[in-house]
This record gives C-alpha cells, sequence and structure tokens, in this order.
C-alpha cells in the first residue's frame, strides 16, 4: 500500500490550492463515496467557454484529496472537454488499465497505483464526477 501512498500524493493532498466557496457559482456539486464516506464539493464559473474560477470543498481520504487537488491546480483555463476527458481518462486508468491521462491534468498519473485497489476507486474519482456535474448544471442555465 505505500505506493499509493508515495510523497507526490501526499503533496497534492496536503497543498490545495482554490479551497473554500465561491459566491454565485455557475455550476455545484457535491459527490460522496459510499464506501468511505468521503466528500468533494466542486464549485465554478464559466466564461468564454472556459473555467474563469473553481473552488473546492474536500472532506476526503489522502487518493480522493490528491485527485481534488490536481483538479483545483489545472482546472482554471481549461474547457468543459478537457475536464471530461481527464474524468473518462481517470476512470479508464483505475477501472480498466489504460494509460494515465496526459495534457493538463496529467498529474492524475500519480495515482495509477489505486488500479489495484477498486475499493479506493470511488473516492479518487469524486473531484472529476463532481465537476463534471457542476459542468453539466452550468451548462443547463
Amino acid at each position: 500500500m505505500d505506493d499509493l501512498y508515495h510523497p507526490r500524493i501526499l503533496e497534492l493532498a496536503a497543498d490545495m490550492p482554490h479551497v473554500g466557496r465561491l459566491d454565485a457559482p455557475d455550476g455545484a456539486a457535491t459527490k460522496v463515496s459510499r464506501v468511505c464516506g468521503s466528500v468533494v464539493t466542486v464549485e465554478l464559473k464559466l466564461a468564454d467557454g472556459k473555467v474563469s474560477d473553481i473552488a473546492v470543498h474536500p472532506k476526503a481520504c489522502a487518493l480522493g484529496q490528491a485527485a481534488t487537488g490536481v483538479l483545483a491546480m489545472h482546472a482554471i483555463g481549461a474547457t468543459p472537454a478537457e475536464i471530461r476527458a481527464a474524468r473518462e481518462g481517470l476512470r479508464g486508468m483505475l477501472k480498466d488499465g489504460a494509460s494515465p491521462p496526459s495534457g493538463r491534468f496529467w498529474e492524475l498519473r500519480h495515482l495509477e497505483g489505486v488500479k489495484d485497489y477498486p475499493a479506493r476507486h470511488a473516492s479518487t474519482m469524486l473531484a472529476f464526477d463532481a465537476a463534471v456535474e457542476a459542468l453539466d448544471q452550468a451548462g443547463a442555465r
């Protein structure tokens, strides 16, 4: 299990930007892992077809927090398509053994070891699942 909690995972979990809440977000979503009880809320604003601001509010394990940290670090300036692709890339990496996501969210590769621990998949996916739901909500406006 040491491969799960290597130093970069712990850094991502501990040094997370954009923690808090936004005033009047365009979209917001909260996701909960029924397996471990981790909770992640993502709020975002869109401008010119890109994320212009993001706030995250995690109460999650180190793996969930690390994934949230990657999202929070790289979401501003990302298109909804990039965030959706990162979510699908993360899911494929965890569940299907696909290559780690590349591009803006390349640091999700640090979570590749989670694939061997299916009980940890849900908490690792929370931030990106919440981000996609928040994007859906923003798009419906």
